[in-house]
């Protein structure tokens, strides 16, 4: 499964600080951009598979529809 996300960097000082405009908590400060670009993919990886874990952990034992669902935003 592929997703895009908007990614943002700012320069302050020596460092780059990235963030996730869409993922609250998806942070990052490297010293280059190619590093904070990187440091970002891994951070959103790391929450959504955490967010997965947690949401399984709650659903355990109960009655659910699972389904995939689109959202096209402009």
């Amino acid at each position: 499964m592929e997703n895009s996300f908007t990614a943002i960097f700012e320069k302050v000082d020596d460092w780059y600080i990235g963030y996730v405009q869409e993922l609250p908590g998806a942070n990052v400060q490297e010293r280059t951009l190619e590093e904070a670009r990187e440091s970002l993919r891994e951070a959103i990886e790391l929450i959504i598979i955490s967010n997965r874990q947690l949401a399984e952990q709650q659903l355990c034992g109960k009655d659910v529809v699972r389904e995939k669902i689109t959202v096209k935003i402009s």
